[in-house]
Parts: structure tokens; C-alpha cells; sequence
């Protein structure tokens, strides 16, 4: 091992904090940068929960391998299998964990940790502290970090930008190079391996339920050195969130996990004050399209079924504005405050309504990203990981890493709730062992590489140097911003079409032309937010450029993509037998969609800088991909004959998507 080494992590959310944590605990050296204060990370804006089993789910039947199951048929089975089901069998360890770090979760009289569920599941698997549990656990992570910058572990360094990495002759990542915020210094950081922990890209959107630090530029500029970035079409659109002319605000759907109901009246626009409307004239169409699942239903379902209820059906609550009810008002005004008390004073502030007596308004907005940076990983014999491999999280750049939501791992075409925490905190703590098995056969350290830094520095300091020198009278930044954030929401978002895709790619790259030469208002050499933005301006049109042409090119629906041309509906046939040659068509249709989209969209940049698409294929060797049957009209025989096939394949011994049997202890029945 070389002397000197360190790790260099991009951002200080509860990925890249349990990432500093665990490899301070292993003895690695480690410098972390954040863009804002590390307390400030966009992860504190998490509400509801994290996901694991639990005691009281395990009475019901619960485990983790049905944990794993519902994550990835909720995400489509677009997801690697084995990372999946690796997390899922942390869960309860990180829980554990969590708690003893001090992290306030809620608890029943009895003492025990207090649980709620959300969606994709029929199990209470969701612990939570409050309202404001990604900030309960920022926070007691944050706490570890600093204890061991008080050891000389953990050099942290808040406000600093990440412009990009730094590579050698082969291609291998030797460092970073960074931007002071305040002083504008820009600096090369040798690392003898960087993790980018850097979260999503909602800004790309214009407004989003994210901070307003989440541009995906990190994420951008390692996509641009020549990582892979792997789903990137694959956009989450929360079902609930408090639409604002600002940007838009969440909330949470621990409201629907405590028993929120979401509806709108039989009558369009009804003029009546939400609480004189009676039962029998307000339409609770989760409720009635999904009996089984109802408010729970997974998230890329609530949304379509909202954005069509307001739309096509035409009974969004105002005619200005297109909104539904979120209804707390029949749950007691003490749990409330108890479990909920976090986003309630959220909606009052900026609604000045107060949620306990008046159904909130609200609609769905883009909030996470499931696409990000391609990263590897290493199989074991029992089908999860092989804990401590250097393969885990690692890039296609050698000795450059991504954890957190600024990866793809762990969420196909749909993340369900409460599981993004919990994929953040895994990612971070699973990558740790990997790096320091990494660094054993390193025999020069980076803080050698004197010339290559000093070069690397130069070229991102000439880049300011230009930027700041461009003449006056170019496109302002901050409106190609707001032109760019209307284009994608208006094509890819919930519902996509082919021709909206077309038109929303040729208005990108003629934005991108035009932010290639923005003119700047503020030339200074001090706190320059103006420079700042505008080279973070620039690197949401690779990313947004990817997920323009992944949509484009995937004609199905799986997940969050959504195109009506080319969804399978349900049985429409009344007579049995024709009912059941409808569900054999069913069927085979899905087998050969599944046979044709069931791969994972893989993005790099040519040396023109435009983004070229190919595809990999997706380890589903433990659970079989079965047809996404929520709701779905028919369900019942199509589920029947599913089942029929599978249980032939097996007794002719094809079963699982590699030829091999699966290796499921127990297999779930489809939902």
C-alpha cells in the first residue's frame, strides 16, 4: 500500500457521510466537499421514512427476500437484482444502526419504534421521525463525521463546487478540482479513488420538490470525462406536492401512510368549501381504481392517475390550476402533530391554510431521478454482493466511485418511498470496504501526481478565465434556465410522446448552442454566484439530452416512462373464453416487450460531446420479471395465466430469466 493515500468524496448527504463515516472507521484519510454547509444537503429535505423489516412486519408474514421483491416489482425489474436484494438484507442492520446513532424515530407506547406504510407494499415496513426523518438522520451521521475531522480522519470542505475529475494517461482517476464558493479558488485535490455522492438533478426541470443546489452538474461533468450514465429517461414525478410559482414543494406521502385520502369532487370545480361536500359527491378514485393498495398505490401510478383525472376527466379542483385533495381533516388533530407535524407546518406556511381543518391542494412535480451514473458490482454465491469487492459502485473510470441518488442501482423504472434513505445509506456504507481493499494494491500514491494536478488545475482555472471574459449582450443563464426546465416538463415528464420528445430535443440543443455563449452580470472575483450557475447551466444539457433521447428511444411503458402508444391495456372481453385468449394475447405481448425493453439504457458522450445510446442487459436471476398488475382491468386471469406459464417453464426446467432456477426461497405472488 502507498503512503500518503486518501479518498476524495463529492457531497455530504447521507450518502457521502456514511460513506466518510465507515471509511474513517476502516483508517482510510478522507476529504469530503459539499456544496453548501453539509447540514444543508438536500437530504435533510426527506419526510417520510426509510424501509426495512421490521417485528412487526415479520408477525405478518414480512421478510426481506419479500422486501426485495416488492422493490423490484415496483421498479419495473429494470434494477440489477443482486444490489437489490443485498439492500433489503441490510435494512434492518442499518435501522439498528441508525437508532443507536441517536436518530429520534417515532415510538408506540410500548417503547418499540413506530412504523407506517407507504407505497408499493402491504407491509408497515417504514420507521420514521416525524415528518422530517432524512433530517433526523443527516444529522446524527453528520455528528459521526465531525468526531472523526476531530480525530484528523475527516478534513471537510463546505462550499466548494466540484468542476470535475482528474484522470491520468490510462484513463484512471488520480483526484478532483474544485471551486471555493467564497474566495472563487479553484484547486486540484489529489485522492487516490473519489466517490461522487452528489444527488439528483430536478433542476434540470426548472422547478422540482429538490434544493435548489440540485442541478446534477457533479453527476454532469463525471458523465462528461467519460463515465456511463446508465436509466437516465427514468424520472420520478411525486404524486403529491404543493404546486408554487417558485418551485414546488412536497408532502410527503407519509400523509397517505397515515391515512390521508386523496379526491376530488363528482362535480367539476364544485364552488362548495371542501368540508360541505358529502361523502357520496366526492370521487376517491385511488381508492376505487385500487382496492387493494387504495392512497399506497406505487408512485408513478398515483401520479398518471391524477395527472388523467384533472386532465381527461376534467375534474381538477380549480379550473385555473389543475390540483386535487389531499384530505387529513378526519384523522385526529394530536397524531397529527405527533407523526406529521414537519409537513403540516410546511402547507401552512406557504398556503396559510392550516391542513388539520382544510384538505391541502395538490399535484404531482418531478423529484427524483432513478437514472445517474453507470456503476458496477460484484455477484456472490448467494445471489446478493461480495461485500468488500472494488467492483461495488465503481464507474466505468477506474478508482471513481458513485453512491446515492446521483447512481442507478437500486431503482429500476420506479423507486418506491421511503427506500431512497435507506439505498443512500447502503450505498455509502457498502462502498467503504471496497475502496480500502482498493487502496491495498495501489503502489504510488495521487498526492505524487504533482505535474498532473498542477495541469488539471490550469485547465479548469483558464475555463473560469474565459468565462468570465465573454462580452456583454449574450442570452441571460437564468431564462435559458427557466426555457429549458418549461421544454422538459412539457415532454418528459408524466405522459411522453414521440413527437413532444422530437420537438423537446430539437429546443434543447438549439438552448445548449445559445448557453455556450450566455453572457454573465457579474464578472467578479468574489462569491460569484453568477459564474457558478452558468457552468452549472451548462451541464444540465448532457444529462438533459439523455433523457430526451433514452425516452425517445424506448417505446413502452415501464415504470415512470410512460407512453400511451404503446401501453398494453387491459381485458376488455366479456365471454370467458374469449376473456382468457385476451390474456393469453396479454401475455405474450408482455413477453415480447419484456424480451425487447427489459434492459438498461446506457448513455456516453462521442467526441463531438453528443450523446450516443446502447443497451445491457439486467440480472433477474432471483426473481423472475412477472407482469406489473396494479389495478389493471383483468388482472385476475392474466395473473392466472402468467402463472400457468411460469409453472410449465419450471417443470421443464427454464425457470428465471438466465436459464437457471431461481434462486427465490419463496417466490411472491404477483400483487
Amino acid at each position: 500500500m502507498a503512503d500518503k493515500q486518501r479518498v476524495m468524496i463529492v457531497g455530504g448527504g447521507l450518502a457521502g457521510l456514511s460513506a466518510a463515516m465507515r471509511m474513517a472507521e476502516l483508517g482510510l484519510d478522507v476529504d469530503l466537499i459539499s456544496l453548501t454547509p453539509v447540514k444543508r444537503s438536500h437530504s435533510v429535505c426527506a419526510q417520510g421514512g426509510i424501509n426495512s423489516v421490521n417485528q412487526l412486519t415479520r408477525q405478518q408474514g414480512d421478510s426481506e427476500w419479500l422486501h426485495f421483491d416488492d422493490t423490484v416489482y415496483g421498479g419495473a425489474f429494470l434494477q440489477h437484482q443482486p444490489p437489490v436484494k443485498e439492500m433489503a438484507d441490510w435494512a434492518p442492520r442499518i435501522i439498528d444502526l441508525m437508532d443507536r446513532l441517536g436518530v429520534p424515530f417515532n415510538r408506540t407506547p410500548e417503547g418499540f419504534r413506530d412504523q407506517r406504510r407507504f407505497g408499493g407494499t402491504l407491509f408497515k415496513r417504514t420507521a420514521f421521525a416525524g415528518a422530517t426523518t432524512g433530517q433526523q438522520l443527516l444529522y446524527a451521521l453528520d455528528d459521526q463525521v465531525r468526531r472523526w475531522s476531530v480525530a484528523g480522519k475527516v478534513s471537510l470542505h463546505e462550499t466548494w463546487d466540484y468542476l470535475g475529475p482528474v484522470l491520468d494517461d490510462a484513463g484512471t482517476c488520480r483526484g478532483i478540482v474544485a471551486q471555493d464558493l467564497v474566495t472563487m479558488e479553484i484547486r486540484a485535490f489529489p485522492a487516490d479513488a473519489v466517490v461522487i455522492a452528489s444527488g439528483g438533478c430536478g433542476l434540470i426541470y426548472g422547478r422540482s420538490t429538490m434544493s435548489m443546489v440540485c442541478t446534477g452538474s457533479a453527476a454532469s461533468r463525471t458523465f462528461q470525462a467519460g463515465a456511463k450514465y446508465a436509466n437516465a429517461e427514468f424520472i420520478q414525478v411525486h404524486p403529491t406536492a404543493i404546486p408554487g410559482a417558485d418551485k414546488l414543494r412536497l408532502m410527503s406521502e407519509s400523509a397517505r401512510g397515515e391515512g390521508g385520502r386523496v379526491w376530488v369532487p363528482r362535480t367539476p370545480q364544485d364552488k362548495r368549501r371542501p368540508i360541505d361536500i358529502p361523502e357520496d359527491e366526492r370521487y376517491y378514485f385511488l381508492e376505487e381504481c385500487y382496492p387493494e393498495y387504495g392512497n399506497l398505490v406505487p408512485r408513478d401510478i398515483a401520479t398518471r392517475e391524477i395527472f388523467n383525472v384533472c386532465t381527461n376527466e376534467g375534474l381538477s379542483v380549480e379550473q385555473d390550476r389543475l390540483c386535487v385533495y389531499l384530505d387529513l381533516t378526519h384523522l385526529p388533530r394530536e397524531m397529527l402533530d405527533a407523526k406529521l407535524g414537519g409537513i403540516l407546518e410546511i402547507y401552512e406556511k406557504f398556503q396559510g391554510v392550516d391542513p388539520r381543518s382544510v384538505p391541502m391542494k395538490i399535484f404531482p412535480a418531478v423529484h427524483y431521478s432513478m437514472g445517474g451514473l453507470w456503476v458496477d458490482y460484484e455477484k456472490s454465491a448467494s445471489g446478493g454482493l461480495v461485500v468488500g469487492s472494488p467492483r461495488n459502485q465503481q464507474t466505468s473510470i477506474p478508482n471513481l466511485y458513485a453512491i446515492g441518488e446521483c447512481d442507478y442501482q437500486y431503482h429500476g423504472a420506479n423507486r418506491l418511498g421511503a427506500n431512497s434513505l435507506l439505498s443512500c445509506i447502503f450505498s455509502g456504507l457498502v462502498v467503504a470496504p471496497g475502496i480500502v481493499n482498493l487502496l491495498k494494491g495501489a503502489k504510488q500514491a495521487a498526492a505524487d501526481e504533482t505535474q498532473l494536478m498542477a495541469a488539471a488545475q490550469a485547465r479548469y482555472q483558464d475555463d473560469h478565465d474565459r468565462l468570465l471574459r465573454r462580452p456583454a449582450g449574450g442570452a441571460n443563464p437564468y431564462l435559458l434556465h427557466q426555457q429549458l426546465g418549461n421544454v422538459m416538463t412539457k415532454a418528459a415528464t408524466v405522459v411522453r410522446s414521440n413527437d413532444a420528445l422530437d420537438e423537446a430535443y430539437g429546443q434543447v440543443c438549439q438552448l445548449n448552442e445559445q448557453a455556450r455563449r450566455c453572457s454573465l452580470s457579474d464578472t467578479g472575483n468574489w462569491t460569484n454566484q453568477n459564474v457558478v450557475f452558468t457552468k452549472s447551466l451548462r451541464d444540465m444539457f448532457p444529462i438533459a439530452k439523455a433523457i430526451l433521447l433514452g425516452a425517445r428511444a424506448r417505446d413502452e411503458c415501464r415504470g415512470a416512462h410512460f407512453k400511451p402508444d404503446f401501453a398494453i391495456g387491459g381485458i376488455e372481453a366479456e365471454n370467458p373464453a374469449e376473456h382468457r385468449r385476451e390474456a393469453e394475447a396479454w401475455c405474450d405481448r408482455f413477453e415480447q416487450n419484456t424480451a425487447k425493453w427489459l434492459k438498461t439504457t446506457i448513455a456516453t458522450l462521442d467526441g463531438d460531446d453528443e450523446v450516443k445510446l446502447s443497451y445491457e442487459e439486467v440480472d433477474t436471476s432471483l426473481i423472475p420479471p412477472r407482469p406489473r398488475l396494479y389495478g389493471l382491468v383483468g388482472a385476475e386471469v392474466i395473473d392466472e395465466v402468467w402463472k400457468t406459464r411460469q409453472q410449465s417453464k419450471s417443470a421443464d426446467g427454464r425457470d428465471g430469466a438466465d436459464g437457471r432456477a431461481s434462486a427465490a426461497p419463496k417466490t411472491a405472488a404477483a400483487h
